[in-house]
């Protein structure tokens, strides 16, 4: 059985750095001593990664199937270096797509310019890779959010792919910014991202950089934060996710198609594609010496970390609790009134580690942690299997399409519309053609998924 392949595509500074931490997370793990399974089950995993993620090189050093696109070279150099000095995996030598002048933190020069101009070079890379794989899953695209390589370009090559590879799957990885952001106009960039990718991706996990930096200073007990211990983070989280879990109970498969399979679990309906990921436990290597976790225990906080929308374990609400059907509830939640419960679509747990099969998730099937229009037994999955992951005995991760970018989202809106009401910047935008209409399109659009996920 050969895994389906997933080509990656990394855009802009903030996705080719996490690209590189992501390909260099998947590779350490598959090759780290304390799998804690035996040799031959060790080797099913390492296989299934590399075929996944990887193609072979003849010297036998693996090539990550992605391709990287920056409007600078800088970056993207840095880049290439890294992988090569790892000495485990490397870039293809003619994988990337660079220029000498970058987008300048405008989405619309990224979109309306860089787009058009480089479409053909850079979905000729595209093809070159999806030509390597036996069988493709689909693509998987790291952009951030805020800026205008990444964001109005990544919004483009998405486009793009869709057009040109109907059948395969898009999902992007997109880096919300930090409520206090450094780039003025990062709400007009972070609208016209998210309401364009919702017309063309099936799906968007998105990664939060403050809850990132919380994970860095409280859990990581990290002193001075760099972007590269958050890109750790999030590579450590989507690792988590995608390397090899078994098919199904009781089976020594490995999956075959982990973003079909994840699409298939988790976004039922395209008016609800917001996916979020959190991880239990994560820890300093050294607290970790002195840690000991059972099943039992970390289910129990990352339900509760689900339903209070706690980004990590520590500092979770544990008031917050779900309400018992039969009660009458007080009517649907408007916006103002603080989102307490957060309500789930659908959600799938990934458990990796030792004696996986003793785990409880009954927890997890409780028909009063979902939207009332899916049945607890189509809403919740799980993936399982016995080979720890990094350095961890047993963790677990959970994917959640549930309210809970509900308030961030709806603050990137209110802030952009307000900037907008007085006309603020508007001219950096319509003078690359992107037109108020454009932009009164991305507002109804969100507005609309917002209220969506207000009603669940």
């Amino acid at each position: 059985m050969v895994s389906m392949s997933i080509v990656t595509v990394q855009l802009g500074q903030c996705g080719n750095q996490i690209g590189f931490e992501v390909f260099n997370t998947l590779l350490n793990d598959s090759h780290s001593p304390q799998g804690l399974c035996c040799k031959r089950e060790n080797e099913l995993y390492q296989v299934s990664c590399k075929e996944r993620f990887f193609s072979e090189e003849e010297n036998g050093v693996p090539i990550a199937r992605a391709v990287l696109v920056d409007m600078e070279p800088k970056v993207i150099n840095q880049t290439l270096s890294k992988a090569a000095q790892s000495g485990r995996w490397k870039y293809g030598q003619h994988s990337y797509f660079c220029q000498k002048q970058g987008s300048g933190n405008n989405w619309a020069y990224g979109y309306s310019v860089h787009g058009p101009k480089h479409e053909e070079s850079v979905m000729n890379l595209v093809q070159k890779e999806v030509e390597k794989c036996d069988s493709l899953s689909g693509f998987f695209i790291i952009m951030s959010m805020a800026g205008g390589t990444g964001s109005g370009l990544g919004a483009f090559v998405t486009q793009s792919l869709q057009d040109q590879y109907s059948n395969s799957l898009r999902m992007n990885q997109i880096i919300w910014p930090y409520g206090t952001g450094e780039v003025i106009v990062q709400n007009y960039n972070s609208i016209l991202t998210l309401s364009h990718l919702y017309r063309s991706s099936d799906a968007l996990l998105v990664h939060e950089n403050d809850a990132a930096h919380k994970i860095c200073a409280k859990l990581m007990n990290i002193k001075q934060i760099s972007f590269s211990d958050i890109n750790q983070v999030l590579a450590h989280q989507l690792g988590s996710v995608f390397q090899p879990t078994y098919s199904t109970e009781g089976s020594f498969h490995y999956r075959r198609n982990p973003l079909g399979d994840l699409m298939e679990s988790l976004v039922p309906h395209p008016e609800f594609k917001m996916l979020g990921v959190r991880n239990i436990p994560q820890m300093s290597e050294s607290s970790l010496a002195y840690s000991t976790f059972t099943w039992t225990g970390l289910l129990k906080h990352l339900r509760q970390m689900l339903i209070s929308n706690a980004k990590m374990e520590e500092g979770i609400d544990w008031q917050v609790q779900p309400h018992f059907s039969g009660h009458p509830t007080l009517g649907k939640m408007s916006l103002n009134k603080e989102l307490h419960f957060n309500t789930s679509i659908a959600n799938l747990v990934i458990l990796r580690g030792k004696d996986v099969h003793s785990a409880d998730l009954g927890g997890f099937k409780d028909p009063a942690l979902y939207t009332s229009w899916l049945d607890p037994v189509n809403a919740f999955s799980v993936w399982k299997t016995q080979r720890a992951f990094c350095k961890y005995e047993k963790s677990a991760a959970l994917v959640s399409n549930s309210q809970f970018l509900v308030k961030p989202l709806d603050m990137i809106v209110g802030k952009a519309w307000s900037m907008f009401a007085s006309k603020a910047y508007i001219h950096q935008y319509t003078k690359f053609g992107v037109e108020e209409e454009d932009f009164l399109d991305s507002f109804t659009l969100l507005e609309q998924v917002i209220a969506s996920y207000c009603n669940l």
